[in-house]
């Protein structure tokens, strides 16, 4: 997902600048996928010849300064028509998944430099590269994909896709996760076809998918529509500053204390939550340092830094060192309440500080104590099996059983009566699996009868426009956020899971949320967009057995889930526990006769253990609320209103009674 106001804000500069001399420049885009089109042979005579036409047109996009990936594909090619030709026909094989068809297109490329006798030292065939193959193969499926302009635009948009350089599978996955979502936008925008349709010609590729447009679209934002155009720029240009460190480089700078002291790291940390960028009066305001905190010791941080990495520290023309490049750059301020200059982290280097946990690197300084405490407040609180049994009350047997039935089968629904605690053992069940209480890792929804698949999945809503938009389900969302982060574990929690018309609304993830087809793609009903529920992620729905209202759960949905009986936890050591901190006769009396209750709910014929009386009707007391009043309070308007309903037709006999021996126990 994106943010939409930004979204429509670039989309309406983009039409402006569209018609204003955009279109003459990047027109070439759809010209080059026509003459591939046109000229593309794999069965061609000459092969080395076809590839060349159908590259013709391709300029920049396979060429550029020090990057030859067309000549060097050309070249190849002539020398080993056979291996290339190979080696296009599994690039453009569709049947196979597209992230390892461009990995093997590479290595194929890396085989044939290293094996045979070839001058050049560099293939060109990075992920970049073949994208554009894909995109010119098939233009109505995929966009060209290039890691500075796709993670520009991602963080312009402040998308929930991320980008990390290195991660190439990751990288790839999500770009085309995200440029299929901005794609979906941009075709219910009538205006941006007609302004498209308007504007091409026959030499042109037809574009009736916007691909390619949306891929325009993500140029244009990387490009021209950034914070960068509309301030004052920053200085120096990215190309002019040294030393040129990479992420990796500033990472293990960041962790060594002979470069970076507490209260470099500090200030790095008041930066971070600032945005990335920052002025003197802000950080100062916020971390009690003078105005001019970052010029103290600049010279000596330098060259430390220059030290460690044999990197030339920029100077000035006076000879003095222009420190401020290696950390920040930095633009005029607007205002006089920014103070004369902002600052913003470089790239790399924020992009490192993000990446590392600050909460453990050494601080050895006396006077960031608070900053160390500030940072170990951020961590998650760490969460088990001792503290999930301390807080739901089960059995250590039954909470091994359940762990280990929800890690086989991946899907798990928890059954019983109202007030067993479905819903607060599902999180911390969610909790004690991670090993921590990781909030965002956890959706949390609740199902009703109108609850529908546009709203799990996806489809099409009406807009404030009165027309309609495709909108991205909360499922959908959720499985896209478990992609980004593989290693982890993430767990989507469904209240009243049996309450929604449940093959209406997974649709076709029916056979997708199962366990052995994990991770196997499908076209969804809308868009035909391929979809796969990640491995990683634990389905977790509650229900309640008492509900007579709601129909039996679909037989081919039921085979796809584990169900798990919650029952009342008066005997659980938990409860237990709980019972002596109250230190309350009276409690203990109503929760003897409570177990009475439930033995005979469990033995009436017409009710049975799935009715019995939960034990969470009677938890979150503290000792001084435990009084006779909260006790009667809970007997009348809950305990007492369940029996009616479950014996509605014997209100004398049953019900009466049990209201006596109840209100007794209090009374005593």
């Amino acid at each position: 997902m994106f943010d939409e106001k930004i979204f429509f804000d670039a989309l309406s500069n983009y039409k402006k600048d569209f018609a204003a001399g955009w279109w003459q420049d990047e027109k070439f885009k759809w010209e080059a996928v026509k003459c591939f089109q046109n000229n593309w042979n794999i069965d061609a005579e000459d092969f080395p010849e076809m590839l060349k036409r159908s590259l013709a047109k391709t300029y920049s996009l396979l060429a550029s300064m020090n990057n030859f990936p067309r000549q060097m594909i050309e070249e190849l090619a002539q020398a080993m028509p056979d291996n290339v030709k190979m080696m296009f026909t599994a690039l453009f094989d569709e049947k196979k998944d597209v992230v390892e068809r461009i990995l093997h297109f590479k290595e194929q490329s890396e085989y044939l430099l290293k094996n045979y006798s070839y001058d050049s030292k560099n293939h060109y065939q990075n992920e970049h590269a073949i994208s554009i193959y894909l995109w010119l193969m098939y233009p109505d499926k995929y966009c060209i994909y290039k890691f500075g302009e796709i993670k520009s635009c991602a963080e312009i948009l402040q998308s929930s896709y991320k980008f990390k350089k290195g991660a190439y599978e990751d990288n790839l996955r999500n770009f085309y996760s995200f440029y299929d979502e901005l794609c979906i936008k941009l075709q219910s925008d009538t205006e941006l076809k007609k302004l498209l349709a308007d504007n091409l010609t026959e030499d042109c590729y037809p574009d009736q998918t916007l691909h390619t447009l949306t891929m325009d679209f993500g140029f244009y934002i990387a490009r021209k529509y950034s914070k960068a155009d509309k301030e004052n720029k920053w200085w120096p240009a990215v190309v002019d500053y040294t030393p040129g460190l990479s992420v990796d480089n500033w990472t293990a700078l960041l962790q060594d204390e002979c470069v970076f002291n507490a209260s470099s790291l500090r200030i790095m940390k008041g930066f971070l939550e600032f945005g990335g960028a920052a002025t003197c009066k802000q950080l100062s305001k916020e971390y009690g340092e003078n105005a001019n905190f970052y010029n103290a010791g600049s010279q000596a941080l330098a060259k430390r830094i220059a030290d460690k990495t044999q990197c030339t520290v920029m100077t000035r023309e006076d000879g003095k060192v222009m420190w401020w490049p290696i950390l920040y750059v930095g633009r005029q301020a607007e205002s006089e309440e920014e103070g004369v200059y902002v600052w913003k982290l470089r790239e790399e280097l924020e992009q490192a500080l993000r990446e590392i946990d600050l909460s453990k690197v050494e601080l050895n300084a006396v006077d960031i104590v608070d900053n160390v405490k500030e940072l170990e407040s951020n961590v998650n609180e760490k969460y088990g099996k001792d503290d999930f049994l301390a807080e739901v009350y089960m059995t250590e047997a039954k909470y091994n059983r359940l762990l280990n039935v929800l890690k086989r089968k991946k899907n798990i629904i928890l059954q019983g009566a109202p007030g067993v605690g479905k819903t607060f053992a599902a999180k911390r069940l969610a909790y004690a699996m991670m090993g921590e209480k990781d909030k965002e890792r956890i959706e949390f929804i609740q199902f009703h009868q109108n609850y529908s698949y546009e709203d799990f999945i996806m489809g099409y809503k009406p807009t404030e426009n009165g027309g309609f938009a495709m909108q991205y389900g909360v499922f959908y969302r959720f499985c896209k956020k478990a992609e980004n982060n593989p290693e982890h574990d993430y767990f989507f929690i469904i209240d009243e899971i049996n309450r929604g018309n449940m093959s209406k609304v997974f649709g076709e993830l029916l056979l997708l949320i199962e366990k052995d087809y994990r991770g196997t793609s499908s076209k969804l009903a809308y868009q035909s967009l391929n979809f796969s529920v990640p491995k990683n992620i634990y389905i977790i729905g509650m229900m309640n057995t008492a509900d007579r209202s709601l129909a039996m759960i679909d037989y081919a949905l039921r085979r796809r889930f584990s169900f798990f009986d919650m029952e009342p936890g008066f005997e659980t050591g938990g409860f237990k526990a709980y019972q002596e901190k109250l230190a309350s006769e009276k409690f203990n009396a109503l929760i003897e006769y409570i177990q009475e209750l439930n033995a005979e709910i469990a033995d009436d014929p017409s009710l049975g253990k799935g009715f019995c009386i939960g034990h969470s009707y009677f938890c979150g007391l503290q000792a001084d609320e435990c009084t006779q009043e909260v006790l009667e309070d809970i007997v009348e308007y809950d305990i007492l209103p369940m029996l009616s309903e479950y014996w509605f037709d014997n209100l004398t006999e049953k019900v009466a009674p049990w209201s006596e021996k109840l209100h007794g126990a209090l009374n005593d």
